[in-house]
């Protein structure tokens, strides 16, 4: 193979996208210390959309370069070294990290140990340093095979899940005596129910979710109620509730702010999904929406 292969899309219309090829770089034309990487299998999940939505925003964009106007949407997933220059990194390697979708990516290996290195392209250098991270997984079992999918898959979605609840649990839940899950059914959701309910100071968790996904959400079990999206206006109002946003819908938050006025004593932003025109967040009843972004609380 001489070229790599793409996967672009307009950053200002997510549904417009194209392949693009460009030459792969010979092991000589590499940086120093570079690695040329054969991406060999990556997740794809809501969270990623995520990433696209906020390119812009927190420099996702940045991390893998393309013509003017277009981005890569990054992904989690498995590359292996093919070409390496750096004495520590032998070809062959299987790596976990930050992809782009594409078939290659050339990083530039950089505090390099047993465990991993980071890419320090400068062009990477102004989003969080994990995503610039890249763990050795030659050889372990946990990375291969169907377990390397459920990596993929899940890791990030769960490390997300956990750096919420550390995040409400750092604020002592802002106060509140229950928990609201926007998109009930996502992983990230009921990751953090699972883990909402390890903690000694009890909270009640209540998950929203579309009609079509009750059955499913209520038997994974990790809810205390689960509630649809039609149904959001008879849920008690009378203490102090959090609310964890997973999709971004306008129309929901502003209808859960106006339900629960005061007694909503934090709104928290987690993913976006939805692509709709949000309200003017600083009119609506309660604590004010605010982003969760997921390296500040690392």
């Amino acid at each position: 193979m001489t070229s790599s292969t793409q996967f672009i899309v307009e950053r200002n219309d997510l549904a417009k996208c194209r392949l693009i090829e460009t030459p792969l770089p010979g092991v000589l034309q590499l940086p120093e210390d570079g690695l040329l990487v054969k991406v060999e299998r990556f997740a794809f999940t809501a969270n990623n959309i995520t990433y696209a939505m906020l390119g812009d925003q927190l420099k996702y964009w940045h991390l893998f370069p393309t013509p003017e106007g277009f981005g890569n949407i990054p992904v989690w997933g498995f590359g292996r070294v093919i070409e390496s220059r750096h004495p520590e990194i032998a070809a062959g390697e299987m790596l976990f990290g930050y992809l782009p979708m594409a078939t290659h990516l050339v990083i530039e290996a950089a505090d390099v140990r047993k465990t991993g290195f980071r890419d320090a392209a400068a062009h990477r250098q102004s989003v969080s340093p994990v995503y610039n991270t890249y763990a050795r997984v030659t050889g372990d079992p946990a990375f291969e095979g169907r377990e390397g999918d459920y990596q993929a898959l899940l890791r990030p979605l769960f490390m997300l899940s956990f750096l919420v609840d550390d995040f409400l649990a750092d604020k002592d839940f802002f106060g509140a005596k229950t928990v609201i899950l926007s998109s009930a059914s996502s992983k990230t959701a009921f990751g953090l129910a699972w883990l909402l309910h390890s903690h000694r100071k009890p909270v009640r968790v209540i998950g929203l979710t579309a009609a079509g996904n009750r059955d499913f959400v209520t038997s994974l079990g990790c809810y205390d109620e689960v509630a649809t999206y039609d149904t959001i206006e008879t849920i008690p109002a009378d203490q102090p509730v959090a609310f964890v946003d997973m999709a971004g819908n306008p129309d929901l938050r502003t209808r859960l702010h106006r339900h629960f006025g005061g007694q909503l004593v934090y709104s928290g932003r987690v993913g976006l999904t939805h692509q709709d025109a949000a309200p003017d967040d600083n009119a609506l009843p309660g604590a004010k929406p605010t982003w969760f972004f997921a390296p500040d609380q690392i």
